[in-house]
């Protein structure tokens, strides 16, 4: 990695694997019931979060998000070298966890947090995804500023999610969520057993 990234427009650039990252988790929705969807998330009313939160969101969806889908464009990706192939497992994973993700958020029950499928690794499988997504651009492309956004966002993900999200969810399902959380990592990782096993 150079100080300077490389800089030029391309096909083979890193756009690719951004817009795939952003479009394929959004096709399962087109299959799924919306009012289900709608019901889980709530109304979430922009009055009602922190301030640090606030800006957590201003962080990540209004600088960061735009930022590095126009940089994509910009930054080609090393295709035939070891930074590509190290990049590969970790850019599948982070586009196909997302589309799994949405999934088991739209046909799980509605009155049970869930705790199947990708949700069984991570408790926030969709955010983990996107920071796998910014990393893998920029081992693949060798581009320090990618890197440096996954770790922002990741960051800034941590925050909001511990102050607005998990006690929202431990509110809304009680023990049964406190139980998931204690065997469940936040991020990503081996689920531990339950202690009843």
């Amino acid at each position: 990695m150079s100080l300077i990234p490389e800089f030029e427009l391309g096909f083979w650039n890193a756009w690719i694997i951004t817009v795939l990252g952003f479009i394929l988790p959004f096709i399962p929705s087109l299959f799924i019931n919306k009012e289900v969807v709608n019901k889980r998330m709530g109304e979430i009313k922009w009055s009602e979060f922190s301030k640090t939160v606030k800006i957590v969101l201003i962080i990540t969806q209004v600088i960061i998000m735009p930022f590095t889908i126009i940089y994509s464009f910009f930054l080609p990706l090393k295709l035939g070298t070891v930074w590509f192939y190290v990049d590969l497992p970790i850019g599948i994973l982070g586009i196909i966890m997302p589309v799994m993700a949405q999934v088991y958020f739209a046909t799980a029950p509605l009155d049970k947090s869930i705790t199947t499928g990708v949700y069984r690794i991570s408790r926030n499988p969709e955010y983990f995804s996107v920071f796998l997504q910014y990393l893998g651009i920029g081992i693949s492309g060798l581009s320090w500023v990618f890197v440096l956004c996954a770790v922002v966002w990741i960051i800034s993900f941590h925050i909001e999610v511990v102050q607005s999200e998990e006690p929202s969810l431990i509110e809304k399902y009680g023990d049964a969520y406190r139980e998931y959380m204690d065997r469940t990592p936040r991020w990503i990782g081996l689920p531990r057993s339950r202690k009843n096993d």
